[in-house]
C-alpha cells in the first residue's frame, strides 16, 4: 500500500502540474502592485507619489480619481515602466548574498475623456482608464505563491495585470469628487481525472475560469482659492487638499482536483483543494496637500496602509497556511504611515523638472516566520524627472507632452532568522538596492 500510495500522490502531482502551467501562474510575483511599489507613470516615480494626489495625468484614476477634472482637453498617454532589482540576503553557508534581480518590465496605456457631451446638461463627466501589462505586455497574469527555505520577499518580483477604471466630476466651485475600481483577477481551475499507477491520465477534463474582482477607489479635491475667493486672489489662492481611500484587494487562484487512481482509489476518488492570494494592496487612506505658484508647486502627502488584514488573508491561504503554525510562529503585520515630500519647478513654458521623496517603514513585523521566511526591510525612495512639451506640432491639435523619471529605493539593512523544512535556523541579514526608469508620451485632444 506504501507503493500504491507514492504513485497515487505522483498522478496527483502531475494533474496539479497540469492545472498550474494552463494558468501560466509559474513567474515570481509580490504583494505590491505597481502603484503602490513604484509609481504608475514618470510623474508618479519622480516624485516617489508625494504629488500623485495632484497629478493632472491618466493616472488620477488610480491615486486621486477626483483630480481627473483638473484639465478639461481628453488625453491619451503611453508609458514604459522598467525596474531592476537587486534583493540581497547576506548568509554564512551561501556563496553570495544576491537572493533576486529579475527585472519588472510594464507597459501601459491611459486614456481620458469628457463624457458630459452625451447629455443635454452639458455638465462635465470625466471618464479614464489606465492598464498596465508586465513583460512589455507579453506577460498578462504574473502569479507565483510558495514557501521558502531560504526566503522570499514580500513586496517585490513580477506584477500582475495591473487595470483601474474611474470618473469624476466637479460638484461646486473647486470643489469636485471620483470614483474609480482597481480591478483584479480571481482564477478558478476545476480538473478531474483517472489516472494509472504510473502516472498517466485518461478522460482528463479541466475548466478554468477568471473573474475580475472590482475593489473600490474613492476621492475629493479641494481648490481652497476656488471655492473661497474665486474672483480675486486671497492667502488661500493656490492651495489644495486631497483625499482618497482605496478598499484592499488582491489577485486569487483556486485549484479543484478530484483524480481516481485505477486499482487504488475508486470513484468518487481523491479531492484536493489549494486556494491561494498574491499581488495584495493594503485598505489605505490618503490625505494629501500642495501649493502652487508662478512656475512651481510643492506637496507631500501621508498614506496609512492597513496592512494588518493581511493576517485573515494569509489564515485562509492553504500553501501559506498560517492556521497550522503555531501561535508564536505566525507571520504578523502592522499597519502603516508613510510620509511623501515633492515638489516641480518649471524651467521654460517647455520644460519642467520635478523630484521627491518618501520614506516607507516596512509592515512586515516578525522577523521569524517558518515556511514563508518572508523578507521586507525599511525604505528611503527619491526620484527625480523631467517633461518636455512640444508646442509646433504639424499633425496635432494640441500640444505633445514627453515625461521621463528616474527613481532609487534603498533598502534598509534588517536581520532575520530562516527556518528550513527540518527546523534549522540560520541568521540573514536582507537588504537591497531598486532603480527604476519611466517615460511616456502624452497626447490631449
Amino acid at each position: 500500500m506504501i507503493g500504491h500510495s507514492r504513485f497515487a500522490k505522483r498522478a496527483i502531482s502531475s494533474c496539479i502540474a497540469i492545472s498550474a502551467a494552463t494558468l501560466s501562474l509559474q513567474t515570481s510575483a509580490s504583494m505590491g502592485n505597481l502603484g503602490t511599489t513604484y509609481g504608475v507613470f514618470p510623474t508618479d516615480v519622480a516624485t516617489a507619489q508625494s504629488l500623485s494626489m495632484f497629478n493632472s495625468q491618466v493616472s488620477a484614476t488610480y491615486y486621486n480619481p477626483s483630480y481627473l477634472t483638473k484639465d478639461e482637453r481628453g488625453e491619451l498617454t503611453s508609458g514604459i515602466v522598467h525596474s531592476e532589482q537587486e534583493l540581497r540576503a547576506d548568509r554564512p553557508d551561501a556563496d553570495g548574498d544576491i537572493l533576486s534581480d529579475s527585472p519588472s518590465q510594464h507597459v501601459l496605456i491611459g486614456m481620458k475623456t469628457n463624457l458630459g457631451s452625451l447629455t443635454r446638461f452639458k455638465h462635465p463627466i470625466y471618464l479614464g482608464f489606465i492598464a498596465g501589462v508586465e513583460k512589455y505586455g507579453k506577460e498578462m497574469l504574473a502569479f507565483s505563491s510558495e514557501t521558502s527555505e531560504t526566503g522570499q520577499y514580500l513586496q517585490y518580483g513580477k506584477e500582475p495585470l495591473f487595470l483601474s477604471v474611474g470618473g469624476a466630476t466637479p460638484l461646486w466651485r473647486g470643489i469636485s469628487a471620483g470614483f474609480a475600481v482597481r480591478v483584479t483577477l480571481e482564477a478558478a481551475a476545476q480538473l478531474d481525472a483517472v489516472s494509472t499507477l504510473g502516472g498517466e491520465t485518461s478522460r482528463e477534463r479541466l475548466a478554468v475560469n477568471a473573474e475580475p474582482s472590482l475593489k473600490s477607489i474613492l476621492s475629493t479635491t479641494i481648490d481652497y482659492g476656488a471655492t473661497f475667493c474665486p474672483d480675486s486672489s486671497c492667502l488661500l489662492t493656490g492651495w489644495e487638499t486631497a483625499l482618497a481611500y482605496r478598499a484592499k484587494s488582491s489577485a486569487s487562484t483556486s485549484v479543484d482536483s478530484n483524480i481516481i487512481v485505477t486499482q487504488t482509489i475508486a470513484d468518487p476518488g481523491l479531492s484536493l483543494a489549494v486556494a491561494t492570494i498574491d499581488s495584495f494592496q493594503p485598505e489605505t487612506l490618503v490625505l494629501g496637500t500642495q501649493y502652487q505658484g508662478e512656475g512651481w508647486r510643492i506637496g507631500g502627502s501621508v498614506e496609512q496602509q492597513n496592512w494588518s488584514e493581511l493576517e485573515e488573508e494569509f489564515a485562509g491561504d492553504t500553501i501559506k497556511d498560517q492556521q497550522n503554525v503555531a501561535a508564536a510562529d505566525r507571520i504578523r503585520f502592522d499597519d502603516i504611515l508613510i510620509p511623501r515630500l515633492g515638489g516641480e519647478y518649471e524651467l521654460s513654458r517647455n520644460f519642467a523638472v520635478r523630484a521627491g521623496v518618501s520614506y516607507e517603514e516596512s509592515p512586515l513585523k516578525t522577523t521569524r516566520n517558518p515556511q514563508l521566511n518572508y523578507f521586507d526591510t525599511d525604505k528611503i525612495v527619491a526620484g527625480i524627472g523631467i517633461s518636455a512639451t512640444y508646442d509646433r506640432t504639424r499633425l496635432f491639435a494640441y500640444p505633445v507632452r514627453l515625461d521621463l523619471g528616474y527613481q532609487y529605493q534603498q533598502l534598509q539593512e534588517r536581520d532575520f532568522t530562516v527556518v528550513d523544512n527540518s527546523g534549522n535556523e540560520q541568521n540573514v541579514t536582507a537588504d537591497g538596492d531598486i532603480h527604476v526608469v519611466s517615460g511616456s508620451i502624452t497626447l490631449k485632444f
